[in-house]
């Protein structure tokens, strides 16, 4: 592969579209991954089996920098190879709310645990439910997003 080819160069516009589609999903199932095994390990509380949980966080990590780094891929391909700096740039603003969310899931993960071993202390609680209230309001940023670029990438289905 010569620099500055990409490991993944599909032929025509409608198939990077669905590859990015396809990506999302992707990462979606690795959120709902991620979840599952955050509420397994809180399950073995309070004398936490971390290091299970390290390498399910290793796991995840990795398949989050796989699927952005392809998306990047594909959001250079869209803007310079097809001219479509409408759908790259929706692309940006996807990964700017796809960190910000795997932040605020990392700090409701932690904030779950506080609260969970602190089950006195309403701060904790309270604290879980704002990050909660961040996620949703993340997550319906993202979905708008997606939402702009289905209508104008529409023409090509």
């Amino acid at each position: 592969m010569s620099p500055g080819q990409s490991a993944f160069a599909p032929t025509d516009l409608k198939n990077l579209v669905r590859r990015f589609h396809a990506l999302q999903a992707e990462r979606v199932e690795a959120y709902k991954l991620f979840e599952e095994g955050h509420e397994s390990y809180l399950r073995t509380g309070p004398h936490y089996d971390f290091e299970h949980y390290k390498q399910l966080v290793h796991e995840i990590t990795k398949a989050f920098c796989g699927i952005s780094k392809e998306v990047l891929e594909i959001k250079e391909q869209l803007h310079q190879d097809f001219d479509r700096p409408d759908l790259s740039e929706h692309i940006d603003k996807l990964q700017i709310k796809e960190k910000e969310k795997l932040e605020l899931t990392a700090k409701l993960q932690l904030g779950k645990q506080n609260a969970q071993d602190h089950p006195e202390d309403e701060d904790f609680q309270e604290k879980v439910r704002e990050i909660k209230q961040d996620i949703i309001k993340n997550t319906a940023a993202l979905s708008e997003i997606l939402q702009d670029f289905k209508y104008d990438s529409e023409e090509l289905e």
